[in-house]
């Protein structure tokens, strides 16, 4: 009888293979870190060829630490960095460039001209729950097309296909050029700008407006199915793939936020908060964005309202591999330890303009308030502080959205292990901020979902019985303090707007 159930995870810095019991915790896991390339500023790349090498390694290496066999493992989901685009040819199998990275901005331009057409930053808003932004994956397509010789030509003629990063490996796992199933599930689906929240079916209308030929998008399913069986060579051969959610969405599982108003926040190369918002279709007001946070089998879809922040881990890996100022991420906390607050020193981290609840690609990062004074505890803190402050922003956009006040905040990803910024951020929420006991919760919420297809879990219910509180940390700040920090924050957020003028 099969014990356990297996996720790829396949993210921005790093593709991983975790298993899982029926209880939810972690049996084993391997890793590979990809490389990121950046061939001029404010482009980011990956090689799609090397994260699909790597998936296959790392499903292999799961097995091997954990000493399980294929017919241990009942199902296999798939979790993946949204919005991150590539385009590959259907009869070779060979990308006609590399991914285009979520945090990518070199679609600034094709998105003014989309605007331009009518209804500027909303014009698709309505339908997709996205403001025209470079974040998203369609226009990322669009350069593709627009950029590659002979591309568009290729893709008119039916030959070439698009997907996220869920759809490449998906299609590569079931075979590839030799039957590759070419699917995405609604979370992912909605990360495009492409997909009608209400029908979860492409839009024909906005692809046209973007270039973009109806042939090369992947059929969208729910997030909890059997798509196909992982092809019959390498590790997990035979296994049925049955789960795709985009990995915030995934967290969101993973976290048991299945009830309307409960919300989690997630804690990796950025930060990404969702609230459940159940079968209701919630539009912003706040700079937010209404996205599927889950669709399982048959049910009807469930919605939800993301915060999403393009820096927050990676400003940790900037000030390692940028400026050398520490040699790992987990010295940045000993560094912030040593000197009781900032010192006056604020870090905006807008590398590639600001996300939520501001959109504004124009905006760059900056360091403001510096003096004599300040030293390398001072901006290690700043650069910690700098993820809180900007979580700050989106729950009370969240809290203005939905009407109610969050009483606490579930949190997962890797800087939950960094004690100093989980009790900073409680003290800048003023709620509590509770960790579970298995805080790498995207590909937990993966595995649920394809072991929900197989009947592994048989219900809902079994996730929530799963969720088990690790720490949860109380606010501690004065409130008049708590409101003077976050004063100073959102006059330094200021400093870095109108920066890119072309």
């Amino acid at each position: 009888m099969t014990q356990y159930v297996a996720a790829i995870d396949q993210g921005t810095t790093s593709t991983r293979c975790m298993i899982f019991d029926h209880s939810g915790r972690v049996v084993s896991v391997d890793q590979k870190e990809h490389e990121q390339i950046f061939p001029r500023a404010g482009w980011v790349e990956h090689d799609p060829k090397e994260v699909w090498q790597n998936t296959r390694q790392v499903a292999a290496g799961a097995l091997a630490k954990a000493d399980l066999s294929t017919s241990d493992i009942a199902a296999v989901g798939i979790t993946n960095q949204r919005e991150t685009a590539l385009v590959w040819d259907r009869h070779t199998g060979e990308p006609v460039y590399n991914a285009i990275v979520w945090q990518d901005t070199r679609t600034d331009r094709i998105v003014q001209e989309l605007g331009a057409l009518g209804g500027g930053q909303e014009r698709y808003r309505a339908k997709v729950g996205l403001p025209l932004a470079t974040y998203f994956s369609g226009p990322k397509v669009r350069w593709i097309l627009d950029n590659v010789e002979g591309a568009r030509e290729r893709a008119e003629a039916g030959d070439l296909l698009f997907g996220n990063m869920d759809t490449w490996v998906l299609w590569n796992m079931t075979g590839g050029t030799s039957g590759g199933v070419h699917v995405t599930d609604p979370t992912n689906a909605s990360r495009t700008m492409l997909m009608d929240l209400d029908t979860l079916q492409w839009d024909a209308s906005i692809a046209e407006d973007m270039g973009i030929p109806m042939s090369m998008l992947p059929e969208i399913r729910s997030s909890s199915e059997v798509y196909g069986q992982v092809r019959e060579r390498g590790a997990l051969a035979g296994v049925p793939i049955a789960g795709i959610l985009g990995d915030q969405q995934a967290a969101t599982f993973g976290q048991a936020c299945l009830s309307p108003g409960e919300a989690k926040n997630t804690y990796g190369t950025g930060n990404f908060m969702l609230l459940n918002t159940g079968t209701e279709k919630v539009m912003s007001e706040n700079g937010l964005l209404t996205t599927v946070c889950y669709k399982i089998g048959d049910d009807a879809p469930v919605y939800a309202l993301e915060g999403s922040i393009a820096v927050t881990g990676s400003l940790v890996q900037w000030l390692r591999d940028n400026l050398g100022m520490i040699s790992s991420a987990a010295e940045i906390e000993e560094h912030a330890r040593s000197v009781e607050d900032n010192g006056g020193a604020y870090f905006v981290p807008a590398f590639s303009g600001l996300f939520a609840p501001y959109w504004r690609s124009d905006a760059r990062g900056a360091i403001v308030g510096l003096t004599r004074f300040v030293n390398k505890g001072h901006l290690a803190r700043a650069v910690l502080e700098a993820t809180a402050f900007q979580t700050r922003e989106v729950l009370d956009a969240m809290n203005a959205d939905s009407g109610v006040d969050l009483k606490a905040l579930k949190v997962d990803g890797g800087m939950v292990v960094n004690e100093l910024l989980m009790q900073f951020q409680a003290d800048i929420l003023g709620v509590p901020v509770i960790r579970p006991v298995v805080a790498e919760t995207t590909a937990l919420g993966a595995a649920y979902a394809a072991g929900l297809a197989v009947g592994f879990w048989e219900t809902e219910d079994d996730i929530r019985q799963n969720w088990a509180q690790d720490k949860q940390w109380e606010p501690r700040m004065e409130p008049e303090r708590r409101a003077s920090e976050y004063a100073n924050w959102k006059k330094a957020v200021t400093k870095t707007f109108d920066w890119v003028e072309d």
